[in-house]
């Protein structure tokens, strides 16, 4: 067993769609803007998320000591790609990155 404590990644909390705006007139061909607010709540989710992945899983191809010269960790990068799709894994893997940057600065 390892005298140095485990390493506990941050916990986010899971972002949510945006309240559409009270109109003070509603017209006809207003369109439905909870049904609006929540499509675009799942398109910037779904694009963010093929970003991530566009970056991050092509650094699981390259070895440990190049991860952590950009300052990651394959582990981290492994759990930020499983994340439920309402956390922003950007959001989480910096938070993640952070969080062991101050914990190594204590340790020294």
């Amino acid at each position: 067993m390892s005298n140095q404590q485990e390493f506990r990644r941050p916990q986010l909390p899971p972002d949510s769609p945006a309240k559409p705006p009270e109109l003070e007139l509603y017209m006809p061909a207003t369109p439905p803007l909870a049904f609006m607010a929540n499509l675009e709540f799942w398109i910037r989710i779904f694009r963010r998320r093929y970003h991530f992945r566009r970056l991050f899983v092509p650094l699981l191809d390259e070895d440990d000591q190049l991860l952590s010269d950009i300052g990651f960790e394959r582990t981290d990068i492994q759990w930020a790609l499983k994340l439920p799709l309402k956390v922003d894994a950007l959001k989480a893997l910096e938070a993640c990155r952070r969080a062991r940057r101050r914990k190594r600065s204590v340790e020294k």
